[in-house]
């Protein structure tokens, strides 16, 4: 059996429960192992030095297991080594510099540990490196500059560590970089320029940084381009018109920088994009038109700018979208009907604009809508009791506006509400018998009354008069009128 054993070249005991460290000391004196699969079980303790008498080991994958303590340098003696998975462990210690004797590492995943320290130079070494992961670790310093000498480098994912200085200027020198994925960090300076023409950019993650300089034409058309995110840094500019040029492009975030001027028509071009976050800068002008071209649109924020004018009415044809953030802008005249088509809608907020007029009965189509704000604007009349036919909604803020008139008794029958704020209107009458009601923000609407706190109790003709209305809504079409 021993002599059997010592000629295995393949070990797997992926995905099962092993916490014993007897099967996983054993084949460390296996000296034919050519591929190692432990990935997926409880396995604890330190990785042996032993590790490095593998000599003809090809593949290792020791992933989502409990292992710690510091990667050994005898890793680096494993010169066949094509593919190493050590991620999601709770490895310490620093990356050792001996990982660059491993020439013919096509694969190298180290994420989701505690690893620490920087990046060693070393790693420039691996000239036949295609993946690189090194996420979620508590790594720090800057990028060396050896990296750009990866020329088969696909993926290169640097995310949630320690890491500052700038970002390596040639990081696609090889033409070949589809996922750089580098948010969550300390980066300063400007987006590298060898992103400019990386024409095989598929993935870009840039968020949570603090990047600077100006962007308006930092990027070009990507042929491949799918999903990119800038959010959240210190970008300078206006948007480019070249997002436009990018066929593939499916989400484009660029929220919380200090973008100016205004929406670029030719965005709309960019017929794909499922999600368009323009959010939190300092955009001006009107919604282009074009936007009805967006016919893709699921989720788009464009809220925190000071966008104006009125919602175009091509916004009709964003069927499929599910998410419409235009809130703290200064859109005004009236709240489009049109958004009564929107049938996929959850999330609606308005909020802090210059909207007037009456609330569209229209809405109370989107029998989706599970969170609806359009609090601090200018409306006017009474609630629409059209409204009540939004069995989803959960969140409602009719704040701060000119509403008037009784809220409708078919309020009552929305059991779904669990938070709600009308206060700072002008709303008369007795407060629905709905539970939600009992906790609504009401204050500063002097003609409501109701067992709720800081409301007078209601008078006995004015519970008969709202009885009585709702009763002769249920019997007029009876009668035939």
């Amino acid at each position: 059996m021993a002599q059997f054993l010592k000629k295995l070249v393949s070990l797997s005991f992926l995905m099962n429960l092993l916490c014993k460290p007897t099967i996983y000391k054993v084949q460390f004196q296996l000296l034919l192992l050519i591929k190692i699969y432990l990935y997926t079980n409880q396995l604890s303790g330190s990785l042996p030095s032993k590790i490095g008498n593998l000599k003809s080991l090809v593949e290792l994958c020791i992933d989502d297991n409990n292992l710690s303590g510091p990667i050994p340098s005898s890793l680096g003696d494993l010169t066949n080594l094509t593919l190493l998975y050590l991620f999601q462990n709770n490895l310490s210690g620093t990356i050792p510099k001996e990982i660059g004797n491993l020439k013919s590492i096509v694969e190298l995943e180290l994420s989701q540990n505690q690893l620490n320290g920087s990046i060693p130079t070393s790693l420039g070494d691996l000239s036949n490196l295609e993946i690189l992961f090194l996420r979620d670790n508590q790594l720090s310093g800057s990028i060396p500059q050896e990296i750009e000498n990866l020329m088969k480098l696909t993926v290169l994912e640097l995310d949630t560590n320690k890491f500052s200085g700038y970002l390596p200027q040639n990081i696609c020198r090889g033409g070949s970089l589809q996922n750089f994925t580098v948010n969550s960090n300390h980066f300063i300076g400007t987006i590298p320029k060898g992103l400019q023409n990386c024409k095989s950019l598929v993935r870009v993650h840039l968020e949570g940084n603090q990047l600077t300089g100006n962007i308006s034409e930092d990027f070009g058309a990507y042929p491949n381009l799918q999903f990119i995110d800038l959010s959240h840094n210190n970008l300078l500019g206006e948007i480019s018109q070249l997002w436009g040029q990018c066929p593939q492009l499916a989400t484009l975030r660029i929220a919380g920088n200090k973008l100016t001027g205004s929406i670029p028509p030719e965005i709309s071009y960019a017929t794909q994009i499922h999600e368009l976050d323009l959010s939190s800068n300092s955009l001006v002008g009107v919604i282009p038109k074009n936007f009805g071209r967006l016919t893709s649109l699921v989720n788009l924020m464009l809220n925190g700018n000071q966008l104006w004018g009125p919602i175009p009415s091509e916004f009709g044809s964003l069927t499929d979208i599910e998410y419409l953030d235009l809130s703290n802008n200064k859109f005004n005249e009236s709240i489009p009907v049109i958004f009564g088509d929107l049938l996929k809608l959850y999330y609606l907020n308005l909020s802090n604009n210059k909207f007037s007029q009456e609330i569209p009965f229209q809405l109370g189509k989107l029998v989706h809508m599970s969170q609806l704000d359009l609090s601090h604007n200018s409306l006017e009349g009474k609630i629409p009791s059209e409204m009540s036919s939004m069995q989803s909604l959960e969140e409602l803020n009719l704040s701060h506006n000119n509403l008037s008139g009784l809220i409708p008794t078919s309020f009552d029958e929305m059991h779904g509400l669990n938070d709600i704020d009308i206060s700072y209107n002008q709303l008369q009458g007795p407060i629905p018998n709905n539970k939600a009601f009992q906790n609504a923000r009401v204050e500063g609407n002097d003609g409501l009354c109701g067992n709720v706190g800081g409301l007078k109790p209601c008078n006995h003709s004015m519970e008969h008069k709202h009885t009585s209305k709702k009763a002769f809504l249920i019997i007029f079409p009876i009668l035939g009128f």
